[in-house]
Order: structure tokens, then sequence, then C-alpha cells
């Protein structure tokens, strides 16, 4: 690709959706998910929203095994074109599971013909890190034993999850296994310490602030430093990764994650493709088949993931 590009989408249309999507967001996950609230209610609440996310067609779903952990495969049911998404979900990193992602994760597989692997790893607190990493980087390898080569595998996630797509990378290269095509990551967690986040003027309808701190305790284990490229890749060693894709809403305080992750990977000679998205939340795709800019934006990751796995072949 040999390329660093820097998009900025608007919303195209539906501002009546987009308006009744931001209220219910913020009465019922920034209400919900946060504390005092236990994280298993939390988890409760996230399940039951996410119920009535609309799934692709076309795509056949199964519960299965990977590296020991579950995990859901969606694949397409004319069957896939050889190639692999291994899905990394998000939720803070304590909670979330691949049942909470199925309506992403389905329409990635509709829209792309890829399979698509959804990784259910070991949430905090009961396993801080590194153990989502470590479940992670044994499900890419399983990924590899099963057949599939590192430019048929894409690693992609959102919010925690992307964190993760980033950890794993970095603790791959360091491994010195082959790295995937690509990396693809929605809204990613990128620096721990929470120094510069961002203040949207219009507000972020998705994530409370106490939420993320206490995902923070519950993750990072007692005494790491927050800086430590363990949880916060963007101070990890980003030379040498795969093309890399950024997609984040401007209405939201992780918007800073992205935009200076973008500008250490490309000062790193990493191919980069950063897509700002305005009048978006975090993880807007996840309402795919709902919002167009949602489809719009799962559409170019399909382009991504095409031309970053063409290009690792030629």
């Amino acid at each position: 690709m040999s390329r660093y590009v820097d998009e900025l989408y608007q919303s195209p249309g539906q501002p009546g959706l987009r308006a009744v999507l931001r209220g219910m967001l913020k009465l019922l996950f920034r209400g919900l998910i946060r504390p005092p609230v236990p994280f298993a209610v939390q988890a409760l609440v996230l399940r039951l929203l996410t119920l009535g996310m609309p799934l692709a067609s076309g795509v056949t779903r199964s519960v299965e095994q990977i590296s020991g952990r579950p995990c859901m495969w969606h694949r397409p049911a004319a069957g896939g074109d050889g190639r692999v998404l291994l899905y990394l979900h998000g939720g803070a990193f304590v909670i979330g599971s691949p049942q909470t992602h199925r309506g992403i994760c389905s329409a990635l597989a509709s829209r792309g013909q890829f399979d698509v692997c959804a990784l259910d790893y070991r949430l905090a607190p009961a396993y801080p890190a590194p153990a989502a990493c470590d479940d992670a980087v044994a499900a890419y390898q399983a990924l590899l034993q099963r057949g599939y080569t590192p430019q048929q595998i894409t690693l992609i996630g959102d919010s925690a999850g992307g964190n993760l797509v980033l950890v794993t990378a970095q603790k791959l290269a360091a491994l010195k296994l082959p790295l995937p095509a690509a990396l693809v990551c929605f809204s990613p967690v990128t620096d721990m310490t929470a120094e510069q986040l961002h203040a949207p003027a219009a507000g972020d309808p998705l994530l409370h602030p106490s939420w993320l701190d206490s995902a923070r305790d519950a993750y990072c284990p007692a005494g790491l430093d927050r800086a430590d490229p363990m949880v916060s890749p963007l101070f990890g060693q980003l030379k040498g990764l795969p093309p890399l894709l950024l997609q984040v809403g401007e209405d939201e305080v992780l918007l800073n994650d992205s935009l200076r992750l973008a500008d250490a990977a490309r000062a790193a000679g990493v191919d980069v493709r950063l897509e700002r998205c305005e009048e978006l939340w975090h993880v807007f795709q996840a309402h795919a088949g709902l919002l167009h800019s949602a489809d719009a934006a799962l559409q170019r990751v399909v382009e991504f993931v095409g031309g970053a796995q063409a290009d690792s072949v030629s």
C-alpha cells in the first residue's frame, strides 16, 4: 500500500434515526453500564441491548472451540473464499462476548464473504492482562495450524478488542511469528493512562468516564504502569506492523486514542488509513443494517482487507 490516508466522512442522512439511537444509548447504555452497577449486571444489560440487532442473511453461525476457548464462527452459506477475520469484541475488557457482537460479525461475513471467528477471550477482573492477549495469540496460532496462511488472516476488533488487535500483533512480532495481512480497529483503546481523552461538544452518548476508570482498574494488574505496551499499544513497537485501518467517531471520548496512534504508526512507517466519522459515536459500526453510515463503514473495511491481502501476496 505504501500510503497514509486521513479521511473525514459526513453522516449520510438519517438524522432522525441517529437522534433516536443517540438518545437510547445515553439512557440505556451510558446510564446502566457504569459503576456502581456490578459487571455481571452490566454484561446482562449489554446482552439484552444487542438481542435485537439485525443479523445479515446468507450467513451460518456455529459455536465451536479454538485453542481451548469458545468462539462463534460466522460463515457465508455459499462458502467463503478462504479468508478469515479473527474478531476480538469490545466491552472494556470486562463485559461482551461473541453473542453481543453477532450483528457486526455476520455483516462482515456477508459483505466480504469472509469466515469470521469471534473469540470468547477471558475477561477481567477474574483474568487481568495479559490473559486476553494470550488467548488471542493462541487463537491466531490455531488458525495457522488449521491451514490458513498469514496472508488470509486479518485481526479485527472494536474498543477493547481494538486494543487487543494491536497488542496481539505486537506480541506476534516479538515472538517472530508471521504477521496477518491486515489490522482493523474500530475506536480502539490505545492509551490506558487516559491522559488525553477527548471532550466532544455533542457529548459521548455511550462511554461514561467512571466506567472506563473501573474497567482500567479491573484489567490492569496491580503495580503495572498504565503506559506499559502490554496494555497501551500506543507506546509499543509499531514498526513493521501490517497495514492498519482505524475507524473512529468524532463524538467519543476515545477519539484521540485513534488520532495519536495513527500519527505514531505513520511515523514508524506503517501503512495507515484513518477514517473519522462526523456526528457518530463509539463503535457505531455495530448498527450495521440500521445506519447507512455503519453499512458504508463496513464496506470500506471489506475493500481495505481485500487490498491489503492482495498486496501481501503480490
